[in-house]
């Protein structure tokens, strides 16, 4: 199963890398990302920033005020940079309960006493859990799983038996089904699926806010299906789609121009 995605991905790779991550050089690509994968990741818990938006949050910091933005949506975008440039400072880490913790502890580091003033940020969820129209079920029993998580997945990585792309899916999906956090599960959750991806060396997945619906489609047949196919066949689409979109891009903007 998946030969044909995983042929695909790996092909798309290739030349993503030879074309466009690696001619921008290591730091502008990682900048982008940043800004890109906030803004996306963000878009789809309901941030209203737009990529130039996000994009002069990153380079002016808190000083800057879209007209229009509201200070909570400012800080929740400022603590996701701090919370991915910690995970790529700390690539190394072991894939365990402690990285999730402090990943989650950055995204709502300073929005948690507004949203739910009793929790704390990067501690699990001591009440039950829902968003939308989803009822999760009794946190005590889905975040008693969350270390066995952790440790089949690691095993996963180590024994690299599956492809990075189905590991980054099939860990998101039983993540969020856990939804183990009072705040930030899909963005703690984008974030570890990327940590996958990186340890392999490969591109990170920017999961679009456009393409929220059919994400948070593919998230919900786990529980109606009991299947994780849909989000797998889901994260390779949206990775190919996105390194195509920028190959595409690049090589029309580098083709000869006539003056006059």
């Amino acid at each position: 199963m998946f030969e044909a995605e995983i042929q695909q991905y790996d092909t798309t790779v290739a030349t993503f890398q030879q074309e466009v991550d690696g001619p921008l050089g290591k730091e502008q690509a990682r900048e982008r990302n940043e800004i890109l994968f906030s803004c996306h990741s963000c878009g789809i818990e309901g941030s209203s920033f737009s990529v130039d938006d996000t994009r002069a949050l990153f380079e002016q910091g808190l000083g800057y005020k879209p007209v229009g933005k509201s200070l909570l949506e400012c800080q929740e975008m400022a603590d996701h940079f701090a919370a991915y440039e910690w995970m790529h400072a700390h690539l190394d880490h072991p894939f365990d309960v402690e990285l999730m913790k402090h990943i989650n502890k950055l995204v709502t580091l300073h929005t948690m006493a507004y949203k739910a003033p009793d929790a704390t940020p990067g501690e699990f969820t001591t009440v039950d859990m829902a968003a939308g129209d989803t009822v999760f079920g009794e946190h005590e029993k889905l975040v008693a799983q969350v270390p066995r998580l952790m440790e089949s997945t690691n095993e996963a990585i180590r024994s690299r038996k599956a492809h990075p792309m189905i590991l980054a899916a099939r860990f998101h999906g039983f993540y969020e089904y856990l939804h183990p956090f009072r705040d930030g599960n899909g963005r703690t959750g984008r974030l570890m699926s990327n940590f996958i991806l990186l340890h392999f060396g490969l591109p990170e997945l920017i999961i679009r806010k456009e393409d929220r619906q059919e994400y948070i489609g593919a998230l919900k047949q786990i529980r109606k299906e009991k299947t994780d196919e849909y989000l797998i066949r889901f994260f390779f689409k949206a990775a190919m789609s996105q390194m195509k979109s920028d190959i595409e891009q690049k090589r029309k903007a580098s083709r000869t121009l006539f003056f006059f």
